[in-house]
């Protein structure tokens, strides 16, 4: 039987960086909720409270491991938080620390958030110690009022932050906010200096035939199209949108983002990341209904956006093609330069964390 080891971590800043550059200091984090997670410059931690609309940027001292050698192998790594917790445990999500290939996951157990600390291969967990970090944190500006509302009785709260990325300096923030356009992306300085009212994102949604600007980003990645920087974002039922970051200061209080693809209805997307293999670049998306999807970059650029609807299901845009090797991959963050580690789960099976290689 495998043994894991649980330890509560001390967070240590082992550089001077996180203290100086970056301005956090010792403090407590009070997360309300651990929705997504990402990581910034050197040893720093991005977490996603939704519930608070409150991102924070922890130091995290993680400094030992070679993300080009480090592999994941835990075939039921959900018992072995059960375990750490005392009760049944959700992971939300994932990542790897670029420098080390370390993991961090961010876990809830009846409400309580957590986040956890992934070494040794996968069998060593070690839940982190928020009331002894080096921290600081920014609020939202216009986030959803905290209660369930609407036709679809549905509480927008939970979508305040639904993915983090850091990006050439900025942390790039999607979810929904308070105002008439409620999909929303933000651009926040680091070292945090000023809350962020966010921007309005209106996308044509191809499977319903109409534009919109009420859902929520659900996964999206940074990435540069041809000396461009820009974003590409999935949105439930499921199209795929291109958004010139540039136009996020230049469009006032809301900016059209160029649907590349339909990728067919009745789907919600996942998890997404950006690789390259044999001189190409692709996308790799998870989805609740349609699999892993290998999506190709090529011709984004050139690529000026459906305008037609797209019914039945059906698809249209960016080249992409299922890999039916990764069935069940809720989770999933890319490793090094030809690795991905990911959380899969088959049908009643339990939750697999692994090593993959990249299609």
């Amino acid at each position: 039987m495998r043994s894991i080891s649980f330890v509560a971590l001390v967070l240590i800043c082992g550089t001077t960086f996180a203290d100086d550059t970056w301005g956090l200091k010792p403090g407590k984090v009070q997360l309300k909720s651990a929705a997504v997670l990402a990581f910034g410059p050197d040893d720093v931690l991005f977490v996603g409270d939704a519930k608070a609309a409150t991102v924070f940027a922890i130091a995290t001292g993680d400094s030992r491991g070679n993300a080009a050698s480090a592999k994941f192998s835990n075939n039921d790594i959900q018992s072995n938080l059960n375990d750490m917790f005392g009760g049944t445990t959700k992971i939300n999500d994932l990542v790897v620390n670029p420098k080390t290939g370390n993991l961090f996951l961010a876990c809830e157990t009846t409400g309580r958030p957590a986040i956890v600390h992934v070494t040794n291969g996968g069998r060593k967990m070690n839940a982190v110690d928020l009331a002894a970090a080096k921290t600081s944190h920014v609020a939202l500006k216009n986030a959803p009022e905290d209660k369930v509302q609407g036709r679809r009785r549905r509480n927008p709260r939970n979508d305040a932050i639904t993915d983090l990325a850091y990006f050439e300096g900025k942390l790039l923030v999607s979810g929904l906010r308070a105002s008439g356009s409620p999909s929303s992306v933000r651009e926040i300085d680091f070292p945090f200096m000023s809350e962020d009212r966010g921007i309005g994102v209106q996308i044509y949604h191809a499977a319903h035939g109409r534009d919109e600007d009420y859902a929520a980003m659900r996964t999206f990645v940074p990435l540069t199209i041809d000396g461009e920087p820009s974003l590409l974002a999935a949105y439930v039922c499921t199209p795929l949108v291109k958004i010139p970051l540039k136009e996020l200061k230049s469009s006032g209080e809301k900016v059209k983002g160029t649907t590349v693809a339909e990728l067919g209805n009745r789907n919600r997307p996942l998890d997404m990341i950006t690789y390259e293999k044999d001189g190409a670049s692709y996308l790799l998306l998870s989805n609740s209904a349609r699999g892993v999807m290998k999506i190709t970059t090529k011709g984004l650029s050139e690529n000026e956006g459906l305008t037609e609807r797209v019914s039945g299901g059906g698809t249209a845009g960016q080249k992409y093609e299922t890999i039916k090797s990764l069935q069940g991959v809720e989770q999933m963050a890319r490793l090094n330069d030809t690795h991905a580690v990911v959380l899969m789960k088959n049908g009643d099976g339990p939750i697999v964390l692994k090593t993959v290689e990249l299609p």
